[in-house]
């Protein structure tokens, strides 16, 4: 697999109507998880922790604002959601997005929360367990959410590739050129948010020490 392209890292956080949006994480990621069973638990928290690390960002016991700023939700259809106590007073929003969730027949969802730097404050994710996702092992879905919850990917990025990749001895594992554009993206030196094209180049330079 080849090193990424200045373009392609840029289509990843390029808009439907051409815009252009890059935020990664601005505070420590303090996960929640709900609708799974026990035993799910250390295997999904085990892969968020695992992608943070890779990312070279920070997990935390607790948010001093918030409690909790991930906000995982496992469910088996979408009307789910309404059914959940004060979901609505987090996500406002929350009556428009089902119908739209069901008459997309989508699989997942992510909501973002911003400071008012423009970095990710909090983020919301929505896993309907249907079909072959059901199935999967909790170690790959943790990792897969992990992935799509560390920056503001755009809808375009994992439309037709997943950002994950079998190994020959069947564990999945994070795509080499995704992992490197991950680590570049949490530079220190980069900002946590940015509306310019441009810094796709500097994601890229840095993308290329690490890929590999």
């Amino acid at each position: 697999m080849t090193p990424p392209a200045p373009e392609e890292i840029e289509r990843l956080f390029t808009r439907e109507d051409g815009t252009f949006h890059f935020s990664r994480w601005g505070h420590p990621i303090v996960p929640v998880i709900f609708g799974v069973e026990e035993a799910s638990l250390p295997p999904l928290k085990g892969a968020i922790e695992a992608v943070v690390l890779a990312a070279g960002h920070r997990m935390a016991e607790v948010d001093p604002e918030l409690g909790t700023n991930l906000m995982v939700f496992f469910l088996k259809d979408w009307e789910e959601l309404t059914a959940l106590d004060n979901l609505d007073r987090l996500v406002p929003e929350l009556d428009a997005l089902v119908p739209r969730l069901i008459a997309a027949d989508a699989s997942q969802y992510r909501l973002f929360r911003f400071d008012q730097n423009g970095a990710i404050r909090a983020a919301f994710v929505f896993l309907r367990m249907t079909g072959d996702f059901a199935s999967r092992p909790a170690e790959e879905i943790g990792l897969e959410l992990a992935v799509k919850a560390m920056l503001d990917w755009s809808v375009a990025a994992f439309a037709q590739t997943s950002p994950l990749v079998q190994g020959g001895d069947g564990i999945a594992r994070l795509r080499p050129d995704i992992s490197a554009v991950l680590r570049a993206a949490y530079d220190p030196v980069l900002p946590d948010d940015s509306r310019n094209p441009a810094i796709a180049f500097r994601i890229l330079a840095r993308a290329m020490r690490n890929y590999g």
